[in-house]
């Protein structure tokens, strides 16, 4: 029995019943792809649900407000797929009238589609022969067939799309490559796999040579800098100011608090005062009330240390200006990053 045979088998008999599955529709599969992007699939389960629930089809989503999609987005993390989503809904339905291309290459220029969610897109829809590739596929195939090679060199990308393309079961590329993808969320797991119980143990190179902790490689390690937040939380009756996040850079199109960033942690708030006299918000006339603990938030790239000051008073007359005032009870309104959400949780 072949590979792919073996793996078709072992998917029906334990793949999960998730919602995208039990449909054709492209624009379910694309959206849920999306937000499977660098997101578990029981985290993205009920933002997937929510989505389907608000906008059923892609015209509802393409006729939303970006605000409205960024806070039903709330709490996923990377926001630009959000935003990207948002885009590429308004283009198709201005530009196919709300129909989702067919082709693997229309669907590949769509923003935010990369080779791997056209493939599946393609494959899952319309049962065409397309080899999805991502993080499980990379490690089932690098275990099993002893590709030491790195995922993420060219040479890398190549053996593995040419290795792809050669299992692929060319009369079922849609279970085929839901199967790949299943196994490697469910067996082939990042640390510590079942392999005793693995199908695929006596063809396993990794198992074999007892490698299964060091494939797949990668070339290239994410370099994180870290950064300071200092926030200014700022209540007026039953308002509090909050800020859009507009400039190039993490968050974009979110809200948040006013911010101070500097270059290490501040103690004092004098300190945060005197460290840069023109800074946007603080004045004379700003009095601190409370100091939060050190939030320690994690991204891709960057470590975020944040502290929230509580104070009292008055901006000044510019920076109040580009605050938007927001009354408590409608703060759930204004989509915010995890960062902030965790710290309101702490306040109502």
């Amino acid at each position: 029995m072949g590979f792919s045979t073996q793996l078709i088998s072992w998917y029906q008999d334990n793949k999960r019943d998730l919602p995208w599955r039990n449909s054709k529709d492209a624009y379910v599969i694309w959206l849920s792809e999306i937000i499977l992007q660098q997101t578990r699939v029981a985290q993205g389960l009920s933002y997937f649900n929510n989505f389907i629930n608000k906008y059923p089809t892609i015209i509802d989503l393409a006729n939303a407000s970006e605000q409205d999609v960024l806070n039903l987005w709330q709490g996923l993390g990377y926001y630009s797929r959000a935003r990207n989503l948002h885009f590429t809904a308004k283009y198709i339905t201005n530009n196919y009238k709300g129909v989702f291309p067919k082709k693997y290459d229309d669907i590949l220029k769509l923003k935010g589609v990369g080779e791997y969610t056209a493939a599946a897109i393609t494959s899952f829809t319309y049962n065409k022969c397309f080899p999805v590739i991502d993080g499980n596929v990379f490690r089932v195939l690098s275990r099993i067939f002893g590709i030491e090679e790195p995922i993420d060199s060219k040479n890398g990308k190549k053996i593995f799309k040419d290795l792809a393309t050669d299992l692929i079961d060319k009369k079922n590329p849609s279970v085929y490559n839901q199967a790949i993808m299943e196994f490697g969320a469910l067996q082939c797991i990042p640390k510590n796999p079942n392999c005793e119980n693995c199908r695929f143990i006596l063809m396993c190179y990794a198992f074999k040579n007892k490698k299964i902790h060091l494939l797949p490689y990668k070339e290239k390690k994410i370099k994180q800098r870290n950064r300071y937040f200092n926030y200014l939380v700022l209540f007026t009756k039953n308002e509090i100011f909050l800020t859009k996040r507009n400039e190039n850079d993490i968050w974009n199109g979110l809200y948040d608090f006013p911010l101070i960033e500097t270059e290490q942690s501040i103690e004092f708030f004098e300190e945060l005062y005197s460290i840069n006299q023109n800074n946007n918000f603080i004045s004379p006339t700003t009095f601190l009330i409370s100091k939060s603990k050190e939030y320690k938030h994690i991204l891709s790239h960057q470590k975020i240390y944040a502290t929230f000051w509580v104070v009292s008073g008055i901006f000044k007359n510019k920076a109040a200006k580009t605050c938007v005032k927001c009354s408590i009870k409608d703060i759930n309104k204004y989509p915010v990053p995890k960062l902030i959400e965790n710290y309101l949780k702490t306040l109502f």
